[in-house]
């Protein structure tokens, strides 16, 4: 099989810890350069991770010939252009999520890649994580009956006022830079998990607004939606709480299935995720499966793999784009009020 040459561009954090090595430990897939406007920090990633050359031009990247592949690592505000420019250079490219600040962007995303002729990917790398793959398996197989309903929930207390301003949380929590708050920006990780295991959500009915002030974008969101199948559903997320927690359950005629999205964040730090526990007559299944040191390798393992013809990536710019907008919709009444 032929060996997948990346460029990635964007070496902060997630790319540094999480996807990065993903690009070079996956089989049949290496990461040739990297770029970041930063250039001490692309040198360093280079460096650090064995990378042969770095630059401050993510156009080096995108137009060098030894590079099949663009993985686009940089903050939501910046997706569009650079998944445009990497389309009219004729590269397959794999970009963060959210896929983009708007729905109408993704479009024009999806729109350019499919003239070039070229694949486009959106790193919701639970799609193809063990427990989440398990998870589907078990839902879709009929462990727990037909599907009745899928609730979740996520508290999450306000981050420090340094915090608000450190380069974590600091783009984040601007809609100007991320699209939106922390629903935009994480729980779309939740949405897709739905949307993988369940089908898409055809309809949603939502309350967005800011309760505690501490930032511009959304901290309370209220959702009720039907599924496509026929199921309904409800979410409940606040993020101004004291304390931190977060859990989905899926309700079947026969039972049901709990699970979480995200790993615990309580320390110590490195903690298992949540096993799923599968509920049935009065019994309780516990299924622990661990995440992989490097949370999207198995996500990049389908795409080097569909690029050498064995298999199809779970994760598309049309299940993307799903996600994308039930959250503009979720959002479009607050943020209407707020950009007035």
């Amino acid at each position: 099989m032929a060996t997948i040459r990346w460029g990635m561009i964007g070496c902060g954090e997630v790319a540094d810890t999480k996807s990065g090595p993903a690009l070079y430990r996956a089989a049949d897939s290496a990461l040739a350069a990297v770029a970041d406007r930063n250039p001490s920090r692309a040198e360093s990633f280079a460096r650090r991770h064995d990378v042969g050359r770095w630059h401050d031009d993510a156009d080096a990247v995108i137009g060098a010939k030894d590079i099949d592949a663009v993985y686009v690592a940089t903050r939501t505000d910046s997706h569009c252009d650079y998944v445009l420019r990497c389309a009219a250079a004729g590269k397959a490219v794999l970009v963060e999520k959210p896929m983009a600040m708007t729905y109408a962007e993704c479009l024009r995303m999806r729109d350019a890649c499919g003239a070039a002729g070229v694949p486009l990917w959106v790193a919701f790398y639970r799609r193809a994580l063990p427990r989440f793959v398990k998870l589907r398996e078990l839902v879709q197989g009929g462990a727990i009956g037909a599907v009745r309903m899928a609730m979740c929930r996520h508290f999450h207390a306000i981050p420090a006022a340094e915090e608000r301003a450190g380069p974590f949380w600091g783009w984040r929590l601007d809609p100007k830079r991320s699209g939106g708050g922390i629903f935009f920006e994480a729980v779309g990780h939740t949405l897709d998990v739905l949307d993988y295991v369940l089908g898409p959500i055809e309809s949603a009915r939502a309350y967005a607004d800011n309760q505690a002030g501490a930032y511009p974008a959304e901290d309370v969101v209220t959702v009720a939606w039907r599924f496509a199948s026929g199921a309904y559903g409800s979410g409940a997320w606040c993020f101004a709480t004291d304390v931190d927690d977060e859990s989905n359950e899926v309700v079947g005629a026969a039972g049901r299935i709990r699970w979480s999205t995200f790993p615990p964040l309580a320390k110590p730090a490195g903690r298992p995720p949540e096993p799923i526990r599968v509920l049935r007559a009065g019994t309780v299944l516990e299924l622990p499966i661990a995440d992989p040191p490097y949370v999207h390798q198995p996500l990049v393992q389908t795409i080097v793999d569909e690029m050498n013809g064995r298999g199809r990536c779970p994760s598309t710019a049309e299940s993307a784009m799903r996600t994308m907008q039930l959250i503009e919709d979720c959002l479009a009444e607050f943020n209407g009020r707020r950009q007035r």
